[in-house]
């Protein structure tokens, strides 16, 4: 708990609890800000009695949610480009894998250097040499589910 505080933002209109609960939390409140559709939804009545008490509540638009990346897409994509695996780098770094996907997109990471998990020419060599998706499958012990995906991939 930080007593230094003496402006916050809010996201929801303040309530008679809302209001006793920032208080207490923040004794050198001197300012609480808000969207402007946070504002048209609170009490003028607490609007007012906050300025009574030396609290001013301002409108100020924040817009939408800030990163929470701290820089961390950069390394990402670092660790994409050294070869390792969205799976391996999720672990490295100890955050979600579809976070890493998230990064590596918004990186504008090169997919294209990415070492594929099963070998698409040896499935489509099969294929023609008269393999059935199942064989396929049971035969480099992947899901079939790939099998067809890669032998549909135009």
């Amino acid at each position: 708990m930080d007593k230094k505080v003496t402006s916050i933002h809010i996201t929801k209109a303040l309530s008679s609890s809302m209001i006793v609960d920032l208080i207490d939390e923040y004794p050198d409140l001197e300012e609480i800000t808000c969207a402007p559709s946070v504002y048209d939804r609170t009490s003028q009545t607490y609007i007012d009695a906050l300025k009574e008490v030396g609290i001013n509540v301002k409108k100020k638009y924040e817009w939408g949610a800030k990163s929470k990346s701290n820089g961390i897409e950069f390394y990402v994509v670092k660790l994409s480009n050294e070869g390792m695996t969205a799976r391996q780098i999720s672990q490295k770094l100890d955050i979600s894998l579809n976070r890493v996907y998230y990064l590596l997109k918004k990186g504008k990471a090169n997919f294209d250097n990415r070492k594929r998990k099963h070998d698409h020419s040896e499935i489509k060599r099969l294929k023609s040499e008269g393999w059935s998706a199942k064989e396929i499958a049971d035969k480099l012990d992947m899901p079939i589910r790939s099998v067809y995906y890669i032998l549909n991939k135009k």
